[in-house]
């Protein structure tokens, strides 16, 4: 399904951890998402664009980004080399019909991969359809040992990060480098302590890809859901609906807390209204233009969601 408003927006696989890639292609097809965003990662049905597949086919929900296996759990997945990895990554994408691969910066210890990591990604890019969309990063901050996650995000607030050390080479901040395209990541912008309008002012065309979360600026990258913390989501949300963006916006959030299958279903729905109320072009253009010439647009048809039962029962676990 494609939203009548025009921008997409996804699940990403990481969001229903720790289930499975099957769980996200079956809340996806019972929310009403557009689509997945597949993170590849250690589950063997991630890694097997074959076996992605054959989920489309059944829950009818198209991959609309894959993400590269970059984060420091899934170093050894696809093998031990990161350009290899976003090469197949590129590779996977075509597989599946996925318009956008989603990559880290590397990693500084990565040294011959960061040498040639704006070369490879330009090339892949020009022998593709595929747009490889480089994520802003977040930095390991020295407040993260001196206790939880409330503590730290009320020292952000107070006194700015403090001391941070940053993994990435040259920068946690991809636009430092300059790239076609960027992933917008408001989780990370929380716990970088980083304006996050600036930084879509300094992707500006390029940004193409927004991944849809909270954070109150904890030391530990939190994905929240969206409206739940300090982070102007739904601003930029409406900053896009208003633009002529045409990219998707992935809800990439933390499920974690859930007790329950149910429980993980409500924070995913409450998420994706979040996403459908704030992307709405209809009425975004209604305010910013106002009511005398209204740009005409179909009406949104949005999936309801039931508030009793648990979503997906029809369908068993793999």
């Amino acid at each position: 399904m494609v939203t009548a408003q025009g921008i997409r927006v996804g699940l990403s696989t990481a969001s229903v951890y720790p289930e499975n890639t099957e769980a996200a292609f079956r809340f996806a097809a019972d929310l009403g998402f557009d689509g997945v965003e597949l993170m590849v990662w250690a589950e063997p049905v991630s890694q097997d664009p074959r076996a992605v597949e054959r989920l489309v086919r059944e829950y009818g929900i198209p991959v609309l980004a894959v993400h590269v296996p970059c984060l420091l759990i899934s170093q050894r997945v696809w093998g031990a080399d990161p350009a290899a990895k976003l090469d197949r990554s590129v590779r996977a994408a075509e597989i599946l019909g996925a318009e956008t691969v989603v990559v880290h910066p590397p990693f500084r210890w990565q040294r011959r991969y960061a040498e040639g990591f704006v070369e490879q990604v330009a090339a892949l890019e020009a022998g593709s359809d595929v747009v490889v969309a480089v994520e802003n990063m977040y930095p390991m901050r020295a407040d993260m040992v001196f206790g939880g996650r409330d503590r730290g995000a009320e020292r952000l607030r107070r006194r700015g990060p403090g001391r941070a050390v940053s993994a990435y080479s040259p920068s946690l901040d991809p636009t430092d480098t300059g790239f076609a395209h960027y992933t917008l990541d408001l989780s990370h912008t929380a716990t970088a302590g980083a304006d996050a309008f600036a930084l879509a002012d300094r992707m500006g065309e390029g940004l193409a890809h927004l991944h849809l979360a909270d954070g109150r600026g904890s030391s530990l990258d939190e994905h929240l859901v969206p409206g739940t913390g300090n982070q102007p989501c739904a601003e930029v949300c409406r900053r896009l609906a208003a633009s002529d963006f045409g990219g998707h916006v992935v809800l990439e959030i933390s499920t974690q807390s859930a007790r329950t299958r149910a429980e993980r279903a409500g924070m995913l729905a409450r998420s994706l209204s979040f996403a459908r109320t704030h992307l709405n072009r209809s009425a975004t253009r209604a305010i910013t233009m106002g009511p005398e010439s209204p740009r005409p647009t179909d009406a949104a048809r949005l999936s309801a969601v039931s508030e009793s039962g648990e979503p997906g029962s029809e369908h068993r676990d793999t």
